[in-house]
């Protein structure tokens, strides 16, 4: 078996479940769910969570905030190194989505950039605030799963975006410790 052959393998269920959401018409309350959800991964939700710690009273709220950005910042370079030189096409560029358009600051899929930071601060955050952990572990989910139904990132580009981001901010929260 050549590389390409075993890509293709590897790849055949990720464009399967894509051919089948890009052409989901969606009940009205799942798309404005989903959109909400993935314009909240833009950065919106993680900047409240920010306002909320900065808030709190907190003494540990400045090294989860510090941790939070570590985490970030680590991911952001690692995801656009890595799309940089994987060059994965998104979905809905290779089939039309049939209900939603997203414009993107880049046209690589692989790895989900919005997977990666909802994850960097659910793990890092949470790990300081282990009650709010599993809120947060869902608002990065919802987020995630917002990425491959409204066409923008393959199941694989999420999963291992969401890897990634619990991956670096677990290390961002072991080092701010």
């Amino acid at each position: 078996m050549t590389l390409s052959q075993a890509r293709d393998r590897l790849a055949a269920p990720d464009y399967k479940l894509m051919r089948r959401v890009n052409r989901w018409r969606a009940p009205r309350w799942v798309r404005w769910w989903m959109l909400l959800a993935t314009r909240a991964g833009d950065g919106w939700l993680w900047v409240a969570v920010g306002l909320s710690l900065l808030l709190s009273t907190d003494p540990l709220r400045f090294r989860a905030i510090e941790a939070a950005a570590a985490a970030i910042g680590a991911g952001i370079l690692i995801f656009h190194w890595i799309k940089r030189r994987i060059c994965r096409p998104r979905p809905r560029d290779l089939e039309p989505h049939c209900w939603a358009y997203i414009a993107t600051r880049d046209r690589f899929s692989f790895p989900s950039g919005h997977s990666t930071t909802a994850f960097a601060v659910a793990m890092s955050v949470g790990s300081f605030y282990p009650e709010v952990m599993p809120l947060l572990i869902l608002l990065a989910a919802n987020v995630a799963i917002s990425r491959v139904i409204v066409g923008m990132h393959f199941l694989s580009d999420v999963l291992v975006g969401a890897g990634m981001g619990s991956l670096l901010g677990y290390i961002a929260f072991r080092f701010a410790v």
